[in-house]
């Protein structure tokens, strides 16, 4: 396959020119040396990306992208596709765990349909851009044509650049679809290189004898296409219309200099794919957790990353990476509302 018509984002690998003035000011403040911990780290980080020692949470907002997968038709999953709008359908009217997390996280949400197999009226809180209704089977052709890979990146590129004009500085990417998982195995074990039973889990919960059935249709499908090697070819081929629009949503928010707050296993699997076509990527992420889904703790490493939480959560949705916005907001004020030793007259430790 051929790419040319889409112009990715660019991103800037990330200044560390800061990091000495950064620890400085950390270090200074009324508290042993390192004293708490990796909110200090999380501090300094955020203040890299944003290029600045006065670090902040500005509109911090969560997007979840929510599409259908013809991989479902398998039975890879043991529920069924129609869940996926009625699960959109719970998000706009409140009451999905992303949406109270969210609230406590002071979170502004907004609900993309990128492609669910049920048409969905226009609505309010609903970004409605379904590049069509539902990706195919890849168990018989590969999911997304050339031209529907490159719209379904695109307009993930395109939310975040709404949201960056908005001023925010701090994002994080939800995703939902029955048999999404299924994709985002596939994406990892080729990404990755790794068998595709260190990527398969039970998803929604399968019982052992779907879980055996879930790797066999996927081993099998995997096996259908040994030349797709390039990221774009494999997305197109394995992905689903959230995962490719996340993936554009991750370049994009780099390319803003967003703190990229990132989920779960279908939320990294997508991570692969943007950071393997603009490498730099991950330097603007914040790893919220590690998700309880088999796989997701060898992506992880894949990143080198040191996820803030361990809840064993596994939902999606971006719930792991709302729980974790509190915490930066808790890094940003250790630097901006801490007194200095000097300011607040406290002794320094003795030589």
């Amino acid at each position: 396959m051929i790419f040319s018509p889409l112009v990715l984002p660019v991103v800037e690998p990330l200044d560390s020119s800061l990091r000495d003035d950064l620890q400085r000011i950390i270090d200074a403040k009324t508290k042993p040396p390192g004293s708490l911990g990796r909110l200090e780290t999380l501090a300094r980080q955020i203040g890299l990306i944003q290029q600045t020692t006065q670090p902040s949470v500005t509109r911090a907002t969560m997007i979840v992208f929510a599409g259908d997968h013809g991989i479902a038709a398998e039975g890879v999953s043991p529920y069924p596709q129609e869940v996926t709008a009625q699960m959109v359908a719970n998000f706009l009217a409140g009451g999905a765990a992303i949406n109270a997390l969210s609230r406590v996280a002071d979170l502004t949400l907004e609900i993309v349909n990128a492609g669910i197999a049920t048409p969905l009226p226009d609505s309010e809180g609903l970004v409605n851009i379904p590049v069509a209704y539902g990706t195919r089977n890849f168990m018989h052709e590969p999911a997304m044509t050339r031209d529907q890979v490159i719209a379904a990146v695109q307009a993930g590129i395109e939310r975040v650049r709404h949201h960056a004009a908005l001023g925010t500085n701090v994002i994080g990417f939800g995703e939902m679809g029955i048999a999404n998982t299924s994709s985002a195995a596939c994406l990892m074990s080729r990404l990755c290189g790794v068998s595709i039973d260190e990527c398969v889990g039970r998803g929604t919960g399968l019982d052992n004898a779907g879980l055996a059935k879930k790797r066999n249709v996927l081993a099998s499908a995997l096996a259908l296409y040994p030349a797709s090697i390039h990221p774009l070819d494999v997305l197109a081929t394995f992905g689903g219309f959230e995962i490719a629009m996340m993936a554009g949503a991750y370049m994009a928010a780099a390319e803003a200099r967003m703190v990229t707050l990132v989920d779960g296993f279908i939320a990294t699997a997508a991570l692969l794919v943007a950071d393997a076509l603009v490498p730099g990527v991950r330097e603007y992420c914040v790893f919220a957790h590690a998700s309880n889904e088999a796989g997701h703790r060898r992506m992880l490493d894949h990143f080198g990353a040191m996820p803030l939480l361990a809840l064993d959560m596994r939902l999606g949705e971006g719930t792991g990476a709302a729980v974790a916005v509190p915490l930066l907001r808790a890094a940003v004020a250790i630097v901006n509302e801490m007194a200095s030793f000097e300011s607040a007259g406290v002794a320094t430790r003795r030589p």
